[in-house]
């Protein structure tokens, strides 16, 4: 059974950092493409970076604007997401996801498992 679980959310101030976790678990898959994408009240989910498994990133520049970084752990099924100068518009709930079809792509139709979500909410 594919297990995604989703870590390090919470609430920080403008300006602050996050670090969110992502670790799959279950994945029969030699190579996969990792994701983050997600979702604010109200909206539809946004994609936010890919991380394909030969190591290529793919970012939002709309969402992201140089201040998020997508990487991979120690371990390969592991997968961060740094998040830096957090503004209130970046609140929202963070989805991990898997996309073993590898096609590195931006949308969330394309990929085959996900975590639960993590809420991160930042204050101004």
């Amino acid at each position: 059974q594919v297990q995604v679980l989703e870590s390090g959310g919470g609430l920080v101030q403008a300006g602050g950092s996050l670090r969110l976790t992502c670790v799959f678990s279950g994945l029969t898959a030699d190579r996969y493409t990792m994701g983050w994408f997600r979702q604010a009240a109200g909206k539809e989910r946004e994609f936010i970076a890919a991380l394909r498994w030969s190591g290529v990133t793919t970012y939002n520049p709309d969402a992201v604007r140089g201040r998020f970084t997508i990487s991979r752990g120690g371990r390969k099924n592991t997968v961060y997401l740094q998040m830096n100068s957090l503004k209130p518009e970046d609140t929202a709930v963070y989805y991990c996801a898997a996309d073993i079809g590898e096609l590195g792509s931006t949308l969330g139709s394309t990929y085959d498992y996900w975590g639960q979500g993590i809420q991160v909410t930042v204050s101004s």
